[in-house]
């Protein structure tokens, strides 16, 4: 008997262990529709940032807001709206593309993707995003539909325009 005792032993010692483990680990997670506030703070003010111009500030309070909390999907399209205000069209698009990791349904995000697309001269694109924002929008006004359309229907803004300072001399 106590030889069967002392080979159930470690086996009933590393289920407890075990089983402590599953019970820990459950109490501290946070929902996946629950943001941390501490990112949501930082969200912030990487926004206060980005609207004053101070890109670099943006972004390093962005990036933290995604350390403390990476489901944070409005941290991903604000510092989306960063690159595109650097002209990193593609950073933009790579962004977005994990906030739709999160929530393909984000209209905003399918937006602010589209808009970069536009720049990029993938037009065809930004319609597909333009089509799925329309759709999940249905018949009321939908502020990233209007912009996403807007942008579309101007093209893209980074165009080369020709500078005669640096126009090949005619010979």
């Amino acid at each position: 008997m106590k030889e069967v005792l002392m080979r159930l032993l470690p086996i009933a010692a590393a289920l407890g262990v075990a089983a402590l483990t599953f019970a820990s680990s459950g109490t501290s997670q946070v929902p996946d529709a629950q943001i941390s506030p501490q990112s949501l703070t930082w969200q912030k003010a990487g926004e206060a940032s980005l609207a004053a111009g101070n890109f670099q500030a943006a972004d390093d309070a962005l990036e933290t807001a995604l350390v403390i909390d990476p489901r944070n999907r409005g941290a991903f399209v604000s510092l989306a709206r960063v690159a595109q205000k650097q002209k990193l069209y593609g950073q933009a698009i790579r962004l977005t593309n994990k906030a739709l990791a999160l929530e393909p349904n984000d209209t905003i995000a399918l937006g602010v993707q589209g808009e970069a697309m536009v720049e990029l001269g993938a037009a065809a694109r930004a319609q597909q995003n333009l089509a799925k924002i329309r759709t999940l929008c249905g018949a009321k006004p939908c502020a990233p539909a209007t912009s996403l359309a807007s942008a579309i229907q101007r093209g893209p803004a980074m165009a080369v325009k020709a500078d005669p300072a640096t126009a090949p001399k005619k010979n």
